[in-house]
């Protein structure tokens, strides 16, 4: 994928349909199905914020051109004004979908956390969550403090990366725990939209359950 910035509030990548589909997506998937098309575009951001330092703040605007050989993206944060009404998009009103069904269309899509679930998740919200893991040895800390709650957890490895996956049942019904867990998650590790049925069906589950409790006793 090649990654441009553009501006400070801009970036502008192009991937191809040969890349797009070795990440195991396939054209009608981009076209026609919707979480699928989201899931590759959380995908993208995630490796143009860790080659572009991009980081994704509050609403965007997206810009899809569909070329012969794959699509070209320009994404913009959205700009405020001092009374918090948002200034017009960078380029045109039409589209509301991450991608159009015509080739040869642009698509943009205004405040994408109402687009795309998930984008800003209330704390009330959480259910279960995927992190990026960057070291093994983050876990080792992070599992001598966790390693008490009721928190259903897996490890896995997928493209070179381990990633964590949590599932907060037992802790829903208590918000304050619940913050505290996440809290201490997110000092540690990264939080990914690479979903767990991706990770599992193309990666590797190296600990399939109780992974705060199974590295707390070896380590």
């Amino acid at each position: 994928m090649e990654i441009e910035r553009i501006n400070e509030n801009t970036v502008k990548f192009f991937i191809s349909y040969i890349d797009i589909e070795e990440r195991g997506f396939t054209r009608d998937e981009i076209w026609y199905n919707r979480d699928r098309s989201e899931e590759l575009f959380w995908e993208m951001m995630e490796e143009v914020d860790e080659e572009a330092d991009f980081t994704i703040e509050g609403p965007l605007w997206i810009q899809v051109h569909a070329m012969d050989k794959g699509l070209e993206v320009t994404v913009t944060r959205a700009q405020v004004t001092r009374d918090g009404k948002q200034l017009e998009p960078p380029f045109g009103q039409e589209g509301k979908r991450m991608f159009q069904e015509d080739e040869s269309s642009y698509a943009d899509l205004q405040n994408l956390d109402q687009y795309v679930p998930g984008f800003r998740q209330e704390e009330d919200d959480w259910e279960d969550a995927t992190f990026l893991v960057g070291e093994f040895d983050d876990l080792i800390p992070l599992s001598q403090i966790l390693k008490e709650e009721a928190l259903r957890t897996s490890l896995h490895v997928f493209e070179d990366s381990y990633y964590l996956h949590v599932g907060f049942d037992d802790l829903l019904g208590d918000e304050e725990d619940l913050d505290d867990v996440v809290s201490v998650l997110t000092e540690y590790l990264q939080r990914t939209h690479v979903t767990i049925h991706r990770i599992e069906e193309y990666g590797k589950t190296i600990i399939a359950e109780d992974v705060f409790g199974t590295i707390a006793e070896h380590f």
